[in-house]
């Protein structure tokens, strides 16, 4: 049975390509959590919100490259208002989130952890990965159906709106 499923999943093109995003998520969370850890620390314990950013700089830009060409196979002109200005909304969302998951449990671990403890990393560096975990399926679904999606779907609204106005504007009888 669990061969069957196996062989099933690896036949379809859309598990494929959950799976190539799921590890492109992994590379891109190990970079974050890596650089998130290291300028928390450099930082002494403070401005997590800056760890949030270098963190999310050093995800970002290789998940979007990893998504784009290996995880949805776009390749070409990228369309600059679908996927770059959508997934940089994307990921303000997800860096304001991760900003503010992290700045709680900094408070929190000011007032219950002793300073110099290195829990006082794992937990705050664990609110980062737990925020990102939480978005990971959201953010799936805003590229599936709209950033990678290979069409744009705002275009196509518009100009069948338009088209609706003026044939219905042509059929009007006087």
């Amino acid at each position: 049975m669990g061969f069957d499923l196996y062989t099933r999943l690896r036949a379809s093109a859309f598990a494929g390509k959950v799976t190539r995003y799921a590890i492109g998520s992994i590379i891109a969370l190990l970079s974050s959590i890596v650089v998130f850890a290291l300028m928390y620390v450099a930082l002494g314990g403070k401005h997590t919100t800056i760890c949030s950013i270098g963190a999310f700089l050093a995800g970002a830009i290789p998940n979007w490259v990893l998504n784009r060409r290996w995880a949805w196979r776009l390749r070409g002109q990228v369309a600059f208002l679908r996927e770059i200005v959508a997934y940089i909304a994307i990921s303000g969302v997800v860096l304001v989130a991760s900003s503010a998951g992290t700045g709680a449990m900094q408070a929190w671990v000011k007032h219950h952890v002793p300073p110099h403890h290195g829990i006082r990393v794992l937990l705050v560096t664990a609110a980062y990965v737990f925020v990102q975990a939480v978005l990971f399926a959201a953010k799936f679904i805003v590229y599936e159906h709209w950033v990678f999606s290979g069409r744009s779907r705002v275009r196509a609204a518009v100009r069948s709106r338009h088209q609706v106005w003026t044939a219905a504007r042509a059929n009007r009888s006087p």
